[in-house]
């Protein structure tokens, strides 16, 4: 053990709510010690969200070009990945080094620690660092933001061979020419149709029935239609039951068939970090899939621990991350709330169309008892995506509880769809009557506009 210390808060973990918590602790005069053996700034800025968007939006500026002949003209277009692996190097992750981020921490006076977190009792943490173990005792409180890892589901073959997760497809300097990716899901998709579209040949493999299991099936088929018409070869409902490597991929799959790829992409899920951050001495499960916590991020049955982040099960979205996080330092600083609710929760799923959605889909609005009222509207028909024409695909759906008269939940897929979705949000968070939102006027000719006739097909 090199030493003791004390502080007022320790940070297990600084993706983006935990740099965001402990920054804003230590700015209101806490003694702060944030650790992570990784990035300060976490998954999102340098393997998550920030890369992928960089790739799918150049992706879409090709995408685009292309659909000039259906609207106005002739356009050659000429992918080059060059550009794209340039920006996510020096203009998104600083050729992933957190330097930059270390010191906006450290200048908003919190000390980092960079190694591996771990609890040892009550108002205790050990750290461990390549120079020996850093003890910290706690006068207020710890809060845990561990995150997730890729999850690498056990399949005959795979380890040991050179597929890839998102955190090794972003740094891709070279594409190959053709990709298997496992997992439909948000990340399989959007990474799919962004390499699809800089002319690799991809196929999605997808062990659930349809891909992006998570949304309205309706949502689903409008973007399963949009990648077959790119020539995205969509395999659901089929489980991977090996995988074999010899200078190229050859997966086996569930139904007898297989399938040759250069390169594989595992977007199988996430899996969060909790075995190992000593749970056990606080007499919690280090089993566990997600930590309890209540509308303060106290977590339940553990005095002085808070958690945050995708470990809390509620969403593994930075937004949430972010949004826990301020629910934490009021509480850790002692202001009277707001807490945590979490009615309106959004995503966006950022394939071509975009999927923007909030709340309860209809199948877990049914689940709930509720008596559901279901409102959609197919962008195609409405005056915007009639302009709009080429890549106009999309619908608005809504969901709604008859009874209270109030939206519990929604999906805007189409162009724009996760900016589309940010009034439903409002709409279902602040519960406000069905009657109000029909006597809205909405702007003409937007894309927005269509979710008035989805709420005149409430029934």
């Amino acid at each position: 053990m090199t030493g003791q210390r004390e502080a007022d808060v320790v940070v297990i973990g600084l993706g983006p709510g935990g740099e965001h918590l402990a920054a804003s602790l230590a700015r209101a005069g806490l003694s702060v010690v944030g650790v992570d053996r990784r990035l300060v700034g976490g998954e999102c800025p340098y393997f998550g969200c920030i890369p992928s968007k960089m790739m799918i939006r150049a992706a879409d500026a090709l995408a685009e070009a292309r659909r000039v002949p259906v609207l106005g003209g002739t356009a050659e277009v000429h992918a080059d990945w060059t550009t794209v692996a340039d920006r996510i190097r020096d203009e998104a992750t600083d050729d992933w080094d957190d330097a930059v981020a270390v010191e906006r921490l450290e200048r908003a006076g919190a000390r980092f620690v960079r190694g591996h977190g771990r609890l040892a009792g009550s108002g205790r943490v050990v750290i461990a660092t390549e120079t020996g173990d850093q003890e910290v005792v706690v006068r207020r409180g710890v809060v845990l933001n561990t995150g997730t890892e890729p999850a690498v589901p056990p399949v005959e073959g795979l380890a040991g061979t050179p597929y890839w997760t998102n955190r090794d497809a972003v740094r891709l300097r070279e594409l190959p020419s053709s990709l298997a990716v496992l997992g439909g899901g948000a990340i399989g998709c959007e990474l799919a149709q962004a390499f699809a579209r800089f002319g690799v040949e991809v196929t999605v493999v997808e062990a659930g029935e349809r891909i992006l299991g998570p949304e309205e099936p309706e949502a689903s088929a409008v973007v399963a239609k949009a990648l077959a018409a790119e020539g995205i070869a969509v395999r659901a409902g089929v489980g991977i039951g090996s995988v074999a490597h010899d200078g190229a991929f050859r997966i086996g799959l569930a139904d007898g068939t297989a399938l040759d790829a250069q390169a594989l992409l595992v977007a199988a899920g996430r899996r969060t970090n909790l075995g190992d951050i000593g749970l056990d001495t606080l007499g919690l499960d280090p089993g566990i899939r997600a930590i309890d916590v209540d509308e303060r991020m106290r977590v339940v049955g553990a005095e002085g621990l808070w958690a945050i982040g995708d470990i809390t099960g509620k969403g593994a979205f930075t937004h949430m991350s972010m949004y826990q996080a301020s629910v934490a330092v009021r509480d850790l600083i002692g202001e009277d709330g707001p807490w945590a609710d979490y009615r309106a929760v959004s995503r966006a799923t950022f394939t071509d169309p975009e999927v923007g959605s909030v709340g309860l889909t209809e199948e877990q609005a049914r689940a709930a008892g509720l008596r559901v009222g279901i409102g959609t509207a197919p962008l195609p028909e409405s005056s915007r995506g009639w302009l709009h024409k080429a890549g106009n695909d999309g619908l608005i759906k809504v969901v709604a509880d008859l009874d209270r008269d109030v939206l519990v939940g929604a999906t805007a897929v189409g162009p724009a769809g996760g900016e589309i979705v940010g009034m439903l949000v409002t709409a279902v968070h602040a519960e406000v009557p069905l009657a109000t939102l029909r006597g809205m006027h909405f702007a003409y000719p937007t894309f927005h506009r269509a979710i008035e006739t989805a709420l005149s097909d409430v029934s």
